[in-house]
């Protein structure tokens, strides 16, 4: 399709800086933050941004193209959408509007358990391509029925998140009352005064809810009694026997999301599992950990022929595509790069996202002269 890029914001920072100035701050320092001192956020796109490419000027050289196959499907890009909880209440609407432009480019959207659209909505909007990311619930029989709607739903792929065994420490969202329970302090109240945009679409669209689990939550459940009730039903840590149900019951693809180790790799690939997504979290959960440009060397090296390595985690250009790709990535997410572009460009900020960064990553592969996405990695300047 034809690429939309508003000459407006020409880069994903424009789109962060026009975002803070629409959205409350409570919502912005929830999308904006990592976890405890920042540490690991700040170090997860400033160590992507060490790896370096060689140009070739002098080959012969055609059209580059940024098609990418990934179970069984080809994709018009290497990267997708990130699963995103509480997108609506960054922006209201933003899951539907991501979920469309997703479709609409031929990319992957990762839907989150805990995000504001249901399994079903995005499901009859993306004619069944979007995939599901599940939290692991507590019961079976709540976790069989969620994996039911998503077959049912025709999702081709399920996530399942391994690096939530417990929330990250935020200070920020603590102080802003978006810690569970949510709450709206006079401090919220007064700045969500101050965003007409945002406070006139939330009107419109309504208070943002966990859309997927509302079958499953209690009639006439209050905001109190929120935090007790995701506490009981979901419960982040996983490990072999939790895994194995999943795999025997999902006949679709399955992916484990969070992997940052050699060891978390090879378990994968033991259950039979037929992708992994390297990844910190966006650096939310652990800030004493790494980058996640890191470990993927070093699993996309060890074991890039066992099984589809794939990252995200502190990508914000289509430069850093190229340069998680190049370094042994086969497909890559972001999450905060496509929440700025909906948060500041509304119902155009998706079409905008993605096609600014198809524009700069085509033009990476044009300048180093690379014609396919698999061959990045024969540009990669080893250190």
């Amino acid at each position: 399709m034809k690429l939309y890029v508003n000459s407006k914001y020409p880069s994903i920072d424009d789109l962060k800086n026009k975002a803070k100035k629409r959205i409350p701050k409570f919502a912005f320092e929830y999308l904006d933050g990592g976890c405890n001192q920042d540490v690991n956020i700040v170090k997860n796109t400033a160590e992507i941004r060490e790896v370096e490419l060689s140009p070739y000027y002098l080959d012969s050289y055609n059209e580059p193209s940024l098609k990418t196959e990934l179970f069984g499907h080809t994709y018009d890009a290497p990267f997708g959408i990130s699963p995103i909880g509480l997108q609506g209440l960054i922006w209201p609407n933003s899951p539907e509007i991501l979920a469309k432009a997703a479709f609409d480019h031929n990319i992957p959207f990762i839907l989150s358990t805990v995000t504001t659209s249901s399994i079903e909505r995005i499901s009859e909007i993306t004619e069944g391509k979007a995939w599901f990311q599940l939290y692991h619930p507590t019961e079976a029989r709540l976790r069989d029925d969620i994996i039911k709607r998503a077959a049912a739903a025709d999702c081709p792929v399920l996530v399942i998140l391994c690096d939530v065994p417990t929330f990250g420490y935020r200070p920020r969202d603590i102080r802003n009352g978006l810690a569970m329970p949510p709450k709206m302090s006079i401090s919220n109240v007064l700045q969500v005064l101050q965003k007409p945009a945002w406070a006139l679409n939330t009107l419109r669209y309504g208070q943002p809810g966990f859309e997927t689990l509302k079958p499953y939550m209690p009639k006439g459940l209050n905001l109190s009694e929120l935090g007790k009730f995701m506490d009981q039903t979901f419960s982040g840590r996983l490990n072999e026997e939790k895994i194995k149900p999943i795999r025997d019951m999902w006949k679709g693809k399955l992916v484990l999301k969070g992997v940052a180790t050699e060891q978390d790799a090879q378990t994968a690939i033991k259950l039979g599992l037929d992708g992994i997504i390297v990844s910190n979290h966006g650096g939310r959960q652990l800030d004493a950990g790494q980058s996640s440009i890191k470990p993927l060397v070093r699993i996309a090296d060890k074991y890039g022929d066992k099984i589809k390595v794939m990252m995200d985690s502190g990508l914000r250009s289509g430069p850093d595509i190229a340069r998680t790709i190049a370094s042994g990535a086969e497909f890559s997410f972001l999450g905060r790069s496509f929440m700025y572009g909906v948060s500041a460009l509304g119902k155009k900020g998706g079409d905008h996202t993605i096609s600014l960064l198809k524009t700069e990553l085509k033009q990476v592969m044009d300048q180093v002269g690379c014609e396919k996405i698999e061959d990045l990695h024969k540009h990669l300047v080893k250190n």
